[in-house]
């Protein structure tokens, strides 16, 4: 158990680098370019749903076992953590549209923590 919580605590730090990282990206590209915020909406989401699965990746690979359930984890810690500092900085709960968008991103985990599990432990068939 406390290796599938170590397991999804890389996984959500390393979400947070990757987005925090695009974050910095997609603001230089704002602020030095002529491109708009809303032309740019389709790429946040992309790269919202790429650090969930590399996230879901690095934390399936670092559990090596249940990539669905660590994933999944995953998933749920960055969702509430996400939801405690919008309740708490921003006094609102998640809307419709961002419940969609939440549960995606825990099926963009999941998927990331089975492909994480499946790439780093060695194959047991036998010939």
């Amino acid at each position: 158990m406390r290796k599938m919580g170590v397991a999804m605590v890389y996984g959500v730090v390393t979400i947070f680098v990757i987005v925090i990282v695009s974050s910095l990206l997609i603001s230089l590209l704002l602020r030095f370019t002529s491109l708009q915020e809303a032309s740019m909406s389709w790429v946040i989401l992309g790269a919202s749903f790429l650090a969930l699965f590399v996230g879901g990746f690095v934390s399936g690979g670092k559990g090596k076992e249940k990539g669905w359930l660590i994933g999944g984890g995953t998933g749920v810690l960055y969702s509430i953590l996400v939801l405690i500092v919008q309740f708490l900085g921003y006094d609102t709960t998640f809307t419709a549209e961002q419940t969609m968008y939440h549960v995606g991103f825990l099926v963009a985990a999941v998927l990331g923590g089975i492909f994480g599990v499946n790439m780093t432990t060695p194959s047991r068939r036998e010939v």
